[in-house]
């Protein structure tokens, strides 16, 4: 079976760099999100633009997701239902959620969620940086390796 790459597209921060490891490894991408995104012409790559809807795009994927997909998300519950796919799942900024890591990242978005709820804790994740950029190009390229190793 085929490696395949999906990306939680609508505001994925790292979509250059998951083009060019789709490009260098020959890996189809395809890109799910809400609104229609610029995407250079390239046979490799695909988008698919869900209805709006909260978990539409997320639905897409979890559905598409297995043993043989590479999703790239930064949500939580999502990346928690590919890897029950078997999916392998990176985040942005190349930290890989594992089964082993999913229970305390849910865990911990659900107290955030609690905190910033009653005015505790405002704001979100720190901002975007060029080592997370880094991180990411060499965790994608090393998750197409494991899976072409088996």
């Amino acid at each position: 079976m085929t490696i395949r790459i999906f990306v939680d597209a609508d505001a994925c921060p790292v979509k250059e760099e998951v083009y060019r490891v789709a490009e260098r490894h020959k890996v189809p991408v395809t890109l799910v999100s809400n609104s229609y995104l610029r995407v250079p012409a390239s046979r490799l790559i695909d988008q698919v633009v869900v209805e709006k809807g909260p978990d539409a795009a997320d639905d897409h994927i979890a559905g598409l997701a297995d043993p043989h997909a590479i999703v790239v998300t930064a949500d939580i519950p999502l990346a928690d239902r590919c890897l029950r796919a078997g999916s392998v799942v990176i985040g942005p900024n190349g930290k890989p959620f594992t089964v082993d890591s999913i229970g305390s990242a849910l865990a911990t978005r659900a107290l955030m969620e609690d905190l910033r709820s009653t005015g505790d804790i405002i704001g979100g994740p720190p901002p975007f940086q060029k080592r997370d950029r880094s991180r990411f190009l060499e965790a994608l390229h090393e998750a197409v390796m494991q899976l072409r190793r088996g």
